[in-house]
């Protein structure tokens, strides 16, 4: 139980609010990754999530039933391509606000299928998980999941990226890194698909010391600010070099009156407010995503 009772709401009731405010329409039903819940953790998943409500933002907190909130186009705005987005919060926590659902709306506004995930925080106070093997597991579940139902949800299952913000772009890069085919002998009919994305987004992530390329790896676009530490702005810099050394199509976006964490907030005036226009340019300039 939270000790901070007015900050600390089950996440059923407060979030709906936090839409109203900013403008947006009700939350999709979030669908979990795993029927039961994750493996291992199946005990832990009724609990329920917490969120940290205030101006300009919503922070999520104990997720324990790992899931995906969906927004999808309408039928005839639908362009079959899908994008993952994970949320950053230095994994103690979700900004699912101006790095989750609102970015989400605009995705399927544009024809785009979007998928917010809401993955387990390893660095969480008290918290049992770890990037690697619990993250990981959510993100990968994640696109297995979406191309599980690519018919059902009008998708290509040729094109379904990644988008991850600060820790969640971490997410992303580790995925593009590291992926796999799917089990195709697995009784669990998810695990049967691919968990590599198509495309990855790397807005403004964390840890990229850690990120290797090869050759073969999915196209890369980069968004960041000149204003951000070094260790993202300058290292970034140098992961860009290094696709370009493998090959690897990559593009990269560094606006000079941008630090960290600007996402995506309708509205935004300053240039580096539309830097999801130049992504979705990218997608049709990349040909993984055809406008109707």
């Amino acid at each position: 139980m939270c000790s901070k009772m007015s900050r600390c709401f089950q996440f059923a009731f407060i979030i709906p609010l936090f839409l109203n405010s900013i403008g947006m329409s009700e939350q999709p039903t979030s669908i979990p990754l795993w029927e039961k819940g994750a493996p291992g953790f199946e005990s832990r998943a009724a609990e329920l999530e917490k969120a940290d409500i205030g101006p300009g933002k919503c922070n999520v907190t104990n997720i324990h039933n790992p899931s995906i909130v969906p927004y999808l186009p309408a039928a005839n705005k639908a362009n079959g391509t899908a994008v993952l987005i994970a949320p950053g919060g230095g994994h103690r926590m979700l900004c699912m606000g101006h790095e989750g659902y609102a970015l989400g709306e605009w995705f399927a506004n544009r024809g785009i299928a979007a998928f917010v995930l809401k993955y387990r925080l390893a660095r969480e106070e008290g918290s049992v998980y770890t990037v690697e093997e619990h993250a990981m597991a959510d993100i990968r579940r994640a696109l297995r999941m979406i191309r599980s139902k690519a018919e059902e949800w009008r998708i290509q299952p040729d094109r379904v990226g990644v988008l991850g913000f600060s820790a969640g772009g971490e997410l992303a890069a580790l995925a593009a890194m590291k992926s796999d085919n799917g089990s195709k002998q697995d009784s669990d009919r998810i695990e049967t698909y691919s968990s590599r994305p198509d495309f990855q987004a790397l807005i403004y992530p964390g840890s990229s010391k850690r990120f290797t390329v090869e050759k073969g790896m999915p196209p890369l676009f980069i968004a960041l600010g000149y204003k951000d530490r070094d260790d993202i702005s300058v290292g970034m810099a140098e992961v860009y070099l290094n696709y370009k050394r493998a090959g690897v199509p990559a593009e990269l976006h560094v606006y000079s009156n941008a630090g960290h964490g600007f996402g995506y907030r309708a509205g935004t005036t300053s240039g580096f407010g539309d830097w999801q226009v130049r992504f979705e340019e990218w997608l049709v300039d990349s040909s993984l995503l055809t406008r109707k």
